[in-house]
């Protein structure tokens, strides 16, 4: 009996010891494939942040301290006062122009007989990039002084009912409206695939049920429909509210940040490599940064909330 409790301890005593070995090779064999992919975000993605967050408390050349000087020169300065207003004009009508009418077109094509058709040819303008939109839209937009022959298509097209031909992209103003139009004409069709998808998942019967009960078309889409895509509209909208924070390819190649049409992202190209002010250029970027990270928050908590259910 004794030699069996003696035997029975002896295991016992080498499971304990394996117990508490596996835990720590299992550690150390976590670090080994999880470490190259966090010095990665290390080097390419934390370091760069601290270091911008460091060169926006100096000044241009980064030779002497001046603290919240840079931010202060951002909220004061009226020329960088249009450009937060003009990313707050592109986050509102961008956001709301894709999201609508990439909405609005999945509820059509839904119906139609080419369905497959018609989404590939609204979805081919996420094919092309910024640049190549831009310059095709620069064509679109050419102006040439009234009484002569236009050839811009806009112009042209506008001219033959009678109308004034515009300089749409040298008119203060109007150059804005002119630029999100360029962006919602490509990413109308992202957010008409992502919402078209969720529609086909509203269940059929609970639509019939709607209709049984007497409800009309619009009353089952704006009842019915909507409040059960609703996460999805979100989640497009919040794709379009980071895209629209950072843009800058579609300026940079129409009018440069001229004609009262610059952004965020296009003042901090200006700042660091035309009039080599890195102190400021960072405070955008940190500007950019902290505009981002509430949005990226609310769609973490509304993941894990769905995790949830």
């Amino acid at each position: 009996m004794a030699s069996i409790a003696s035997s029975d301890t002896g295991v016992a005593t080498q499971k304990g010891r394996s117990g508490r070995q596996e835990p720590s090779r299992d550690r150390w064999i976590a670090w080994l494939w999880a470490g190259p992919a966090i010095l990665f975000v290390a080097v390419f993605l934390v370091y760069p942040v601290i270091y911008t967050l460091w060169l926006s408390l100096f000044s241009a050349d980064s030779s002497s301290f001046v603290g919240l000087q840079n931010f202060r020169r951002i909220f004061t300065s009226s020329v960088l006062l249009e450009v937060l207003r003009n990313n707050l004009l592109w986050l509102v009508l961008g956001t709301i122009a894709t999201v609508f009418f990439g909405l609005v077109i999945a509820v059509l094509v839904d119906r139609v007989r080419f369905e497959g058709v018609a989404k590939a040819a609204i979805f081919i303008p996420m094919s092309i990039s910024f640049v190549g939109a831009s310059v095709i839209w620069s064509f679109m937009y050419q102006y040439q002084p009234a009484g002569q022959e236009q050839t811009g298509l806009i112009n042209a097209v506008i001219t033959k009912f009678g109308f004034a031909p515009q300089s749409w992209l040298t008119t203060p103003g109007l150059a804005n409206f002119a630029l999100i139009a360029i962006y919602v004409w490509m990413w109308t069709g992202f957010c008409m695939v992502i919402l078209s998808a969720a529609l086909k998942s509203v269940p059929a019967d609970i639509l019939e049920a709607a209709r049984v009960d007497g409800a009309n078309e619009f009353a089952i889409f704006f009842r019915v429909t909507v409040p059960m895509i609703s996460p999805t509209i979100v989640v497009v909208a919040t794709t379009m509210v980071i895209n629209l924070l950072k843009i800058f390819d579609i300026i940079y190649v129409t009018t440069g940040g001229n004609f009262g049409t610059n952004v965020i992202a296009m003042s901090y190209y200006q700042q660091l490599f035309t009039f080599n002010d890195s102190g400021l250029a960072s405070a955008l970027a940190v500007i950019l940064l902290l505009a981002v990270i509430p949005v990226l928050y609310f769609n973490i908590r509304r993941f894990r909330a769905e995790g949830v259910r």
